[in-house]
């Protein structure tokens, strides 16, 4: 599997430090081709480029783009793309800084199949194109990433020319840090990032993790301890330059340390013991949790480490109408922009409207009308259609 990510390395800081899609367009400017793109320039060299083919290929990457429906994390659907219609499926999803995305997707096709799977960062200014993060194309089994922006994302899935059959797609979000405190979850965070401090004088750094003294400590990442020190403000304190990320990991008010700087660590390794040493004397026991990324400081660490408790939805919908025909079973069925009774109704259905089924998630159905709108509908709203595809 080849997977392809981009870091521009040597920006003036001043251009590093302006906004989010100003360093977007740079990276764009520089980056290397994604697999996706260079298969449609291989497309164009072949004197392919222009036929209707891959013009309704294109066509249907586009879509998948502009259309991907909103969906919350967990998700899961199973669809078909059918091989001699070219498709593509999309998916919207907002994350947070320090999230860690899971794509899990299978397709079972007559033959072996590319598959092109693209995650995308949707940029704050709505009339700039959606910067691609991560690019696959291979058979997929899963694939991950760390989201560097709290922003929309979107993950598009298409086969390559001529490919498709039936597909499951699952989406996760986790930690994308270990927790460094045995035994506890973020429920033990009892002070959140940027909350004032000294009487608004400074604000906090971190988060704090309540925990009874002697506590281990863990390493959140794999990576190499740059400092191990007692300092007035931290007390005894543990620093962690990351191995996998631009950051470092800073642990502060501990009882004791057990590491030296230069010693390399795992996720998982004991660092030290929950103490109140420092500025924390007066305060229970306690650690004090930062992570400082490259040219941006702290950070909030909330969600590097928070580990959603929701479960995936399970699947009611029937997936013998996956690849066929169905239709409303009465009027005033709502066509929705994403699967959920919130969800935006983008159109009011009348009795016998048609629908092909492309895919099931819950108890929905993501449909596709005669002139190609698409949407959600309710599975148990419909009922079988004479009308094979």
């Amino acid at each position: 599997m080849m997977m392809w990510r981009r870091w521009v390395g040597m920006l003036p800081l001043a251009l590093v430090v302006t906004s989010c899609d100003q360093v977007d367009a740079i990276r764009d400017e520089f980056r290397d081709l994604t697999p996706h793109e260079a298969y449609v320039q291989s497309l164009r060299v072949a004197g392919l480029g222009e036929t209707a083919l891959v013009r309704a290929w294109l066509e249907a990457a586009a879509e998948a783009l502009s259309d991907a429906p909103v969906v919350g994390l967990p998700y899961e659907e199973e669809g078909f793309l059918f091989p001699d219609d070219p498709g593509a499926v999309g998916y919207r999803l907002r994350l947070r800084r320090g999230q860690r995305l899971t794509v899990d997707f299978r397709l079972e096709g007559e033959s072996p199949a590319r598959v092109f799977l693209d995650v995308y960062r949707v940029q704050q200014d709505s009339g700039r194109d959606p910067v691609p993060i991560l690019a696959t194309d291979s058979l997929l089994t899963e694939v991950e990433f760390v989201a560097g922006w709290a922003a929309d994302y979107i993950v598009r899935i298409q086969p390559e020319l001529l490919r498709g059959g039936r597909y499951r797609i699952t989406l996760r979000s986790g930690a994308s840090l270990t927790f460094p405190v045995q035994g506890k979850d973020t429920r033990a965070i009892l002070s959140r990032f940027g909350v004032s401090r000294d009487d608004g004088r400074r604000s906090h750094h971190g988060v704090d993790i309540f925990a009874a003294r002697g506590t281990p400590v863990l390493s959140a990442t794999n990576g190499r301890v740059s400092r191990a020190n007692l300092t007035n403000i931290g007390g005894k304190v543990v620093w962690v330059r990351d191995s996998g990320r631009s950051q470092s990991i800073y642990y502060a008010h501990l009882d004791s340390q057990v590491v030296r700087r230069g010693e390399t660590v795992r996720r998982g390794d004991t660092l030290g013991f929950v103490g109140n040493t420092g500025n924390a004397r007066t305060t229970p026991p306690h650690l004090h949790f930062s992570v400082y990324a490259r040219r941006a400081g702290p950070v909030d660490p909330y969600y590097f480490l928070y580990e959603p408790a929701g479960a995936l939805p399970e699947l009611t919908a029937s997936l013998e109408n996956v690849g066929r025909w169905t239709r409303t079973s009465t009027a005033g069925i709502r066509l929705r922009e994403g699967p959920g009774s919130r969800r935006r109704v983008t159109r009011d259905l009348t009795r016998y409207t048609p629908l092909l089924v492309v895919a099931a998630a819950g108890s929905w159905y993501r449909v596709e009308l005669p002139d190609g709108t698409s949407g959600f509908v309710a599975a148990r709203l419909t009922e079988g259609a004479d009308r094979d595809r």
